[in-house]
């Protein structure tokens, strides 16, 4: 059984999300589909400016991985442009934040996505999960029950 996909920190969300060649009627046109975390690859890269490195680092995955997701991104925009098809900006498997939670029962530390809302211990099964960032982790006061900052 494959391993579930890792969540990629993104930190950048267009306003517009569908471009469509000048002249082609809405109806008529072929889209291409650009994941959230592809845009962000290429926004980091590109216009960023960062090493390979930095981007995964940036994004929490592995600079294979961050290859393999900017390749793809590359392709799909490249297609679109030579061939005359949409771009349609939207899904994928990311999250805006990734935060630092610790187990009040078992002591063990973990990261996980700030979008999780059901937290459980991935080394004891317990439910009371703590956030360890006072900082940072949330974007607004947080009002979650597991973090520290309420």
């Amino acid at each position: 059984m494959p391993r579930p996909t890792k969540l990629r920190k993104i930190s950048f969300v267009p306003e517009n999300t569908y471009f469509i060649p000048m002249g082609i009627k809405t109806c008529s046109v072929e889209k291409i589909t650009l994941k959230l975390e592809e845009l962000e690859a290429m926004r980091l890269k590109d216009l960023e400016n960062f090493s390979q490195e930095e981007c995964a680092e940036k994004m929490h995955i592995s600079r294979q991985t961050f290859q393999l997701i900017i390749d793809e991104a590359r392709r799909k925009v490249a297609e679109a442009l030579t061939t005359g098809k949409a771009i349609d900006i939207q899904g994928g498997n990311y999250t805006y934040n990734i935060c630092k939670y610790q187990c009040e029962d078992c002591g063990k530390k973990f990261d996980e996505a700030l979008e999780q809302e059901n937290r459980i211990c991935p080394s004891c099964g317990s439910a009371h999960i703590l956030c360890t960032v006072k900082e940072h982790c949330c974007m607004k006061p947080c009002r979650k029950h597991w973090c520290n900052r309420r």
